[in-house]
């Protein structure tokens, strides 16, 4: 692919040119990328502020590349890709690119669940292990914790099932010790990954407080298997994905893209031994440090900025979703009981998680917004559902900046303030451009 065009008319662009050759310079590339390419997607002079803090965001932190898009109500407004999708090809990002979006992949499996569940095909009251029936891995002496028979459905959506990885580790990231403990081939997938849990003690009593856990979320994968007898990715896409229009997302690899899907860059250039392939080799961790396919309901996914937005404005009218009623999105933002969601006071928090969203109140009751960030090696992703009707997503193919702090947290509150510092809104809809 030919370099793009010298751009040199400002001081902008001659300082984007050299964020990018320093770029460059950082991954090994034969040559300095000449300028950036020009943003990609559909330009509205109302709308220069977005423009604006994307492009110094991504200069300013040495992110290879980045898309966002924002809706007002149900259209969406803006949409567009910036800096490189592969660095090495100088390939623009797209508003149609897919990235790794990680954890942003839970919302997605909580609103599978509810969907069955709004379907009577399952109870968020149903015992875990009454739906999967796994056999334990019983290693060193250990015994099934007869506290796992009494974690539910509805506490996996809430993350206070009574794993803590904190308190004891990620089994997500161990594929390697777990495959030999099973006595399979490595890397673990998903069946072992369950059976060696199942076979090791909690970390709490189940439902008494909240502990972000991926291995939860594993599990409610694994429910979504063995109720519907389908495959997990072929379930979510055909029952919640295809009815809101959302027709480019599917599950990504650790080794191989998608058409259309970025690569990944890890800035600090850092390697560890490789799960998959050739293991124990030296490996970028973005390629081959972990597993992904084993992430599946709880950080495997690849999607576009547009395909995000898409999904989260399908929960602003609940009169109107095609895959919830009112009572199941009413669910997926509730309260949860305990300390979860109250304070050891009683008083309620500000901030909880719900069912596959992070939610905080706002000025009255009822009034909220939500998000979901994701994190992995290369990947930094953020989608955000605001109390007054607007909703975006930013995502980045790498995973931090400057001070190694994740580039979702740094953004985040700039673009709360870039959109409130637009005066006028387009009218049109840019969603049937990208249908």
């Amino acid at each position: 692919m030919p370099y793009p065009p010298v751009i040199t008319a400002d001081r902008h662009c001659t300082r984007r040119a050299f964020c990018l050759s320093t770029l460059a310079t950082a991954f090994g590339l034969a040559g300095p990328l000449r300028a950036a390419p020009p943003p990609t997607g559909t330009h509205n002079p109302r709308l220069a502020t977005l423009d604006h803090l994307m492009q110094s965001f991504i200069d300013d932190h040495n992110v290879p590349g980045a898309a966002l898009a924002v809706t007002r109500g149900p259209r969406l407004v803006y949409a567009r890709g910036f800096g490189y999708a592969d660095v090495e090809e100088r390939i623009p990002v797209q508003p149609v690119s897919l990235f790794r979006i990680a954890s942003i992949s839970k919302p997605f499996t909580a609103v599978a669940i509810l969907h069955l569940a709004a379907g009577g095909r399952l109870r968020l009251t149903d015992r875990v292990r009454d739906l999967i029936k796994l056999k334990p891995l019983q290693e060193d002496g250990l015994r099934e914790d007869p506290r796992l028979k009494k974690v539910t459905i509805l506490q996996l959506l809430r993350h206070t099932g009574g794993w803590d990885r904190a308190q004891s580790f990620d089994p997500m990231f161990r594929p390697i010790v777990i495959a030999r403990a099973c006595h399979v081939r490595p890397p673990a997938g998903q069946t072992q990954i369950i059976r060696y849990m199942f076979g090791r003690p909690l970390d709490f009593d189940p439902g008494v407080r909240y502990a972000y856990s991926n291995f939860g979320y594993c599990l409610l994968g694994e429910v979504i298997r063995e109720v519907t007898q389908q495959p997990y990715e072929k379930y979510v896409q055909e029952q919640i994905l295809r009815p809101l229009g959302i027709h480019g997302m599917r599950l990504g690899h650790t080794l191989t893209q998608a058409p259309g899907e970025v690569r990944y860059y890890d800035m600090q250039r850092r390697t560890a031994p490789a799960v998959v392939g050739n293991i124990g080799r030296q490996v970028p961790l973005p390629y081959g440090a972990w597993f992904l396919e084993a992430m599946d309901s709880h950080g495997g996914w690849i999607a576009s900025a547009i395909d995000l937005v898409r999904f989260a404005r399908a929960f602003n009218d609940p009169n109107r979703c095609p895959v919830l009623g009112r009572p199941g999105i009413a669910t997926m933002f509730s309260r949860p009981p305990g300390l979860a969601g109250f304070q050891s006071d009683g008083s309620p928090r500000d901030g909880y998680y719900g069912c596959g969203w992070q939610v905080r109140t706002v000025d009255r009751p009822g009034r909220f917004s939500s998000w979901h960030a994701g994190s992995l090696a290369g990947t930094s992703t953020l989608l955000v559902r605001r109390f007054d009707g607007f909703n975006w997503a930013v995502l980045f193919n790498s995973q931090t900046g400057v001070g190694g702090k994740l580039l979702s947290g740094i953004i985040d509150p700039l673009i709360h303030h870039a959109v409130d510092s637009v005066r006028a809104w387009p009218a049109h809809d840019l969603f049937p451009k990208y249908e």
